[in-house]
């Protein structure tokens, strides 16, 4: 059952604004009016929203989780209003996990525009995935070990995922051995599919990290992190292929010791794949991942 749309929209704004008075401004109604918008939606789901107080008015946890879940389709909903109005259509949304969006495809999709000057694309960047049943979005590029039944997934690369440090922090502390690893600061990426664990008991097994220096939930966090010389991190050389470019960071050890994965995955129900726009972007992310022809066998 869908809630009222009026009062979706009163909530969003003021989420954004953080203020009853500034998102009545802009929806051009009273603070009155947005008030009882709100309240509105508060009764439909059950929960209260926003917490008030003389500093202000915030985010209940629920009302958090909850713009999670809205905020992209009514962004989506917008798009697709202003292709309509302004005659676009060939539009296309793609939603990518935040470190693969900002490190992996962003650099690149300049070369999709140039490609298809033709299709309006929407990209948004979030740790959720996307329910397709909302019909918002096109195509998911999902991080993780893929447990998605009744969709089509298919992996865009192999990454090695190996230890990363500042040229200048590998000099500094003379790292040579992975025991060495053990007297530096290290730094964890908490969502990765490999862990510091899992490197430990394959190079060093009678030992492994007890407590790390510096925890993060974003690969992009963990590389900053890494480049401003705060430790080591254990991550991706293709999405840190960047920072390893430009000579920001660098291996600590020979990239024999890595550890070979596939952990990004594009996504999405099989009745999307016969959109022209949906089949461009494919071979275009395929051109750019290294595999012109694709996997041979995908997954459903």
């Amino acid at each position: 059952m869908l809630p009222p749309l009026p009062s979706l929209v009163a909530f969003e704004a003021i989420a954004r604004r953080r203020s009853f008075s500034l998102a009545a401004s802009e929806l051009h109604l009273t603070p009155s009016a947005v008030s009882h918008q709100v309240a509105r939606l508060e009764d439909f789901l059950g929960v209260k929203l926003f917490e008030r107080s003389s500093r202000g008015v915030k985010l209940s946890p629920a009302g958090e989780a909850y713009l999670q879940r809205v905020a992209g389709a009514l962004g989506a909903i917008g798009a697709a209003t202003d292709d309509v109005r302004q005659g676009v259509r060939n539009s296309l949304y793609v939603h990518a996990s935040p470190s693969f969006a900002s490190l992996w495809l962003m650099p690149r999709i300049g070369q999709f525009a140039q490609a298809y000057p033709g299709v309006s694309l929407f990209l948004s960047a979030s740790h959720l995935h996307s329910d397709f049943e909302l019909g918002q979005v096109d195509i998911d590029i999902r991080y993780g070990v893929p447990a998605w039944p009744q969709l089509v997934v298919q992996p865009i690369f192999r990454e090695a995922i190996m230890p990363l440090a500042s040229p200048a922090f590998i000099e500094r502390h003379q790292i040579h051995t992975p025991a060495d690893l053990l007297q530096v600061p290290l730094i964890q990426s908490t969502v990765g599919v490999v862990q510091w664990a899992d490197w430990f008991a394959l190079h060093h097994p009678s030992k492994r990290p007890e407590r790390f220096a510096l925890r993060f939930d974003r690969a992009l966090m963990a590389l900053d992190a890494a480049v401003q010389g705060l430790g080591v991190a254990l991550e991706s050389t293709v999405i840190g292929d960047s920072y390893l470019q430009a000579g920001r960071l660098q291996p600590v050890f020979d990239p024999a010791w890595a550890i070979s994965v596939q952990a990004h995955f594009v996504v999405y129900p099989e009745r999307h794949s016969y959109r022209p726009e949906v089949a461009q972007f494919l071979a275009w992310l395929r051109m750019q991942a290294g595999d012109p022809a694709g996997p041979a066998n995908p997954a459903v």
